[in-house]
């Protein structure tokens, strides 16, 4: 779940000015965690606690006010009358990284993404983007090749994964659902060679920066064995000290 807190974090500064290279500092003074690590963190506490995650949210909600939610989100972390609204924003796959960590099987761990994410995100785009986000996580930890995480991706989700960065990349534009993020995200792990390759790869795209990066980092830290310790130092210096106690919590009990 790091990865896609560093991806985030990377991302933020590009969200709105997108960078269409992968030459480019990966921190500056200006990166930032948005909604992307607050809602990341939000489920790993959830499941390090076993509490109810749609309780979690809210409650995060509450500590991280400005964190940067879309409009139909923040409506419901408003309202707990509100249930799950049919959403197939990219939210639902930027957010599940820790479900692809915590379970033992590969069923387990699509059940409880399905679970985590039908809260809100209950359209079947919101779901499977999900699912497949998680689903290639704990395939990536299992040790499987990138050639064997492409045939389930396209199998499990039907995604176009034809096109590459460079077919993308110039007539990529600004979009925040599942559909448009998640193959895009997924194509630009894909072609890395390392996890910070990822993230420049995943930036260089453009559109909807911060949430394609985290999604992108989320499954390149699990087939790559982890963050680069340089890396992993300037992210964690960019959360508050609650979201890097969330982290340390559940990265001590589910990726050491």
């Amino acid at each position: 779940m790091l990865g896609a807190i560093v991806g985030d974090i990377v991302g933020s500064v590009y969200e709105f000015d997108n960078h269409r290279s992968t030459s480019f500092p990966l921190f500056s003074p200006d990166s930032f965690f948005t909604d992307d690590s607050v809602m990341t963190c939000a489920l790993a506490s959830s499941i390090v606690a076993d509490s109810d995650f749609g309780k979690t949210m809210r409650r995060y909600g509450e500590q991280y006010p400005g964190a940067g939610y879309g409009g139909m989100f923040r409506r419901w972390l408003a309202d707990e009358r509100m249930g799950p609204y049919g959403s197939f924003g990219n939210g639902a796959a930027m957010r599940i990284s820790p479900a692809g960590w915590a379970f033992a099987t590969l069923d387990e761990t699509l059940r409880r993404a399905r679970a985590y994410t039908e809260v809100t995100h209950n359209h079947p785009e919101g779901l499977k983007g999900a699912e497949t986000v998680a689903g290639a996580i704990w395939l990536a930890r299992q040790g499987r090749s990138k050639t064997e995480l492409r045939e389930w991706i396209v199998k499990h989700s039907g995604y176009d994964l034809s096109r590459s960065c460079d077919e993308i990349r110039p007539v990529y534009e600004f979009n925040e659902t599942c559909q448009q993020t998640v193959p895009e995200a997924l194509t630009a792990f894909l072609e890395s060679t390392s996890f910070e390759d990822a993230i420049r790869l995943a930036v260089s795209l453009g559109g909807d920066c911060d949430t394609l990066t985290c999604i992108t980092g989320s499954v390149a830290e699990a087939f790559y064995r982890g963050v680069p310790a340089e890396i992993e130092r300037e992210a964690l210096a960019r959360l508050d000290e609650p979201l890097r106690e969330v982290v340390r919590l559940f990265r001590g009990r589910f990726c050491s």
